[in-house]
């Protein structure tokens, strides 16, 4: 049996699955923890990988890994190879001044076509424009610049700082791959090359970036002294979290992916780069060689959290509560921006729950509501990508809430498209398998994803009318 390895450095943590080749089948995993924060020193990040690695029983019998990482991360090295300061991640806000000031150097829509991005706190260019104005002394010292996955590979591959690692500090051996090139904010997915002067202009000067790995390009080998069990394998190119979930779900262009975290992700593979002037859709590259027009919004599962704890129910219970109400709750409606919103981009905003009566006040009704605005703000999300061209011909829902029967229902009714419920599972480090068997074959593997549900399109209109009319009072 041959295996291969993928590997997921999320916020939280870190994950490895190691696959048969032939099959597709999980046969081990591991796992360890990242530290909180918004700024984390990567050095947690490779102890976390070793660890992780070692407890899905290391590498000796792997013949090819790749790592899929958290986009946007900020890592800055200087000359010897050394990590300057702690990354700042794409959850880390300090950067959004920098991102207003590339906008009104530049021009939204002058940057949308260079990188297919209006720039905000979450890309790298304006983490990199406030370590300039910042921190000129960090700033002056940085040689390169790598994200989360990038760094980790090249700690991988047995490169480093001279006397962490049996390579060295070879900057110009860094390596990347189109997906986290393209959430930089200095990448075009359109012509495929670096933006130097966007760098530039960032930074203040110019520095080694990551060599662009191709869907299927290996990075290089493993060096011995990378974890516990040291062996030379096959490197991937790697990926950013939303491609690698994107690979790791066998998407195609046609289909759109919702995910129901914390917050909420809707993005889609297509044949075409996005060039959003409002910067509503991120036009980011995928990891297959196609693009992958990406909504984000801030208000997910916290939702359905918040209204379980108001009603005093599982989330189970909730779902029960919400199919005993009929389609549109009896007219009341939840606009869930209970922190803000990302996508329309109302930072101050705060949610509302509108149309209730003494009659529409149940139990239900508000259990339904909470669900149909959650998704009515994804389906916001997915008119977005539309404008960019997408015609979707089915949405894969992914992430914990999407397990719940209710959501599954409502979505089908929210949306106007088949809804398909893939089994829960690590997608992220599924697609960095997938790149793995890519580069030990020179073929993208066809493995098989599960589902546990398939809905046909039960549109109710009535849904997103009322959602609209609430909403809408918001850009009033």
């Amino acid at each position: 049996m041959t295996l291969v390895a993928g590997v997921d450095s999320s916020t939280q943590s870190c994950k490895v699955v190691v696959r048969d080749l032939d099959t597709g089948e999980v046969i081990r995993t591991g796992r360890a923890s990242h530290p909180d924060g918004t700024s984390v020193d990567p050095a947690a990040w490779w102890s976390a990988l070793r660890e992780a690695l070692d407890g899905a029983g290391g590498l000796d019998d792997v013949a090819a890994v790749s790592i899929g990482g958290q986009q946007h991360g900020m890592v800055a090295l200087d000359a010897d190879g050394r990590v300057i300061r702690d990354a700042l991640l794409w959850n880390d806000t300090r950067s959004a001044g920098a991102a207003a000031d590339l906008i009104e150097e530049f021009g939204a829509q002058v940057l949308a076509e260079r990188t297919g991005l209006v720039p905000v706190a979450s890309f790298t260019s304006t983490k990199l424009r406030w370590l300039r104005d910042a921190e000129p002394d960090n700033a002056a010292r940085v040689a390169a610049v790598a994200l989360p996955h990038d760094w980790l590979t090249w700690r991988l591959r047995g490169y480093g700082p001279a006397n962490e690692s049996p390579l060295g500090p070879v900057l110009e051996e860094l390596t990347t791959d189109r997906s986290d090139a393209s959430g930089t904010g200095y990448w075009s997915p359109a012509t495929g090359q670096y933006d130097r002067d966007l760098l530039i202009a960032a930074l203040g000067h110019d520095a080694v970036l990551p060599r662009v790995l191709g869907p299927g390009e290996p990075a290089g080998t493993g060096a011995s002294g990378y974890s516990a069990s040291a062996s030379a394998v096959a490197i991937g190119p790697g990926a950013g979290d939303n491609a690698g979930a994107a690979l790791g779900l066998g998407a195609q262009p046609g289909d759109a992916i919702v995910s129901i975290g914390t917050s909420g992700t809707v993005f889609a593979v297509t044949d075409t780069p996005a060039c959003d002037v409002t910067g509503a859709v991120a036009g980011f590259a995928d990891a297959s060689g196609a693009f992958l027009p990406l909504v984000a919004t801030l208000n997910a599962a916290r939702v359905l959290d918040a209204f379980t704890r108001v009603l005093g129910v599982t989330h189970d219970e909730l779902g029960s509560l919400a199919l005993a109400a009929e389609p549109g709750a009896s007219g009341a409606v939840l606009v869930p921006y209970f922190e803000g919103e990302r996508t329309p981009n109302l930072p101050d905003a705060t949610a509302s729950l509108i149309g209730l009566t003494l009659t529409s006040t149940t139990r239900e009704n508000l259990a339904r509501a909470a669900i149909e605005g959650m998704l009515c703000a994804l389906a916001d999300g997915l008119d977005a990508v539309r404008a960019q061209g997408l015609d979707p011909h089915r949405l894969l829902f992914v992430g914990g809430a999407a397990q719940n029967p209710a959501v599954q229902a409502i979505a089908a009714q929210v949306f106007d498209a088949a809804v398909v419920i893939p089994e829960p599972a690590e997608y992220v480090a599924l697609g960095a398998a997938v790149q793995a068997a890519w580069v030990l074959t020179g073929e993208r593997p066809a493995w098989p994803v599960q589902t546990v549900a398939s809905l046909a399109a039960d549109h109710r209109p009535v849904i997103r009318e009322q959602y609209r009319a609430a909403a809408g009072a918001y850009q009033a």
